[in-house]
């Protein structure tokens, strides 16, 4: 079994998004070419909530997945669909925004807000999916323990655990918890991007000690070994997903392959001609 190299780290930076959230931006336009499919990771962690109560209101996107996932804290929604709900501590909201969808998450006081939001890209050809929504409950997602770490799976398997299999892109995503001094080593599609994201806690990965609130890409190979700090314990969440390696043409809340199709999309925003599907 071959161990996949580190070819990058980056670590998250404070960002302010929305109508004032106060977040830290881990991926966004400059890494889309290493870390394809995957666009932009937001990662949310506060105990004070004029960090996030302003939320983000209603807005639109096209063209891509959003993946909202909590470890703590509770956020509210709703969508130009009709869907409306709540994300508890422990859930996921996959929508596919597709042809274009409009919503909103207002996040709720909380003692913490803890979690992250992932942009996942969509092929040429999907683009224009109708928008759908999938509300991923505790009991919809596996948790399951190896060795001492336990394994929520958002997405794809790990052994015989299955978690959902997503329509456009079979995106593979765990939320993993290791206690102090543990490591777990997880197999890898040979194929694929892999990444993981500390999003809460230090660790070591191939001898290097890498800091909380940072991502780290890997190169090609069957596994990655992810250890905890022997003074603490780690919170991670693991990426996996087939690189698309088309053209990228980003405008804020929207992902096309062209200019030419972002500018339809803005000018359709204008017009009132956004929505295709409702």
């Amino acid at each position: 079994m071959i161990k996949r190299k580190i070819i990058k780290q980056i670590r998250g930076q404070k960002a302010v998004d929305g109508a004032g959230v106060h977040l830290v931006r881990v991926l966004g336009n400059n890494d889309v070419k290493d870390f394809d499919p995957f666009l932009m990771l937001d990662s949310f962690d506060s105990t004070n909530p004029s960090d996030y109560l302003a939320g983000f209101p209603m807005h639109p996107h096209r063209g891509i997945e959003t993946i909202t996932y909590l470890i703590s804290g509770r956020i509210d929604h709703e969508d130009s669909l009709g869907n409306k709900g709540t994300i508890h501590p422990g859930e996921c909201q996959w929508m596919t925004a597709g042809s274009g969808i409009l919503h909103q998450e207002m996040p709720k006081e909380s003692g913490r807000m803890l979690g992250f939001q992932l942009w996942l890209n969509l092929p040429r050809e999907e683009k224009m999916a109708t928008p759908a929504y999938c509300s991923l409950t505790r009991d919809l997602i596996p948790r399951i323990n190896n060795g001492k770490a336990e394994i929520g799976i958002l997405s794809g398997h790990f052994g015989e655990a299955v978690g959902i299999t997503p329509a456009h892109i079979p995106a593979t995503i765990y939320d993993i918890a290791l206690p102090i001094g543990e490591d777990i080593t997880i197999p890898t599609k040979a194929n694929e991007t892999v990444f993981v994201f500390l999003i809460e806690g230090d660790a070591v990965i191939n001898e290097q000690k890498i800091s909380s609130k940072s991502a780290v890409l890997f190169g090609s190979g069957d596994s990655i070994t992810v250890s905890a700090q022997p003074q603490s314990g780690l919170r991670f969440i693991f990426f996996s997903g087939k690189a698309l390696h088309e053209p990228i043409a980003w405008g804020g809340p929207i992902v096309m392959n062209t200019q030419e199709e972002l500018m339809t999309a803005f000018r359709e925003l204008q017009n009132d001609t956004f929505i295709k599907h409702s």
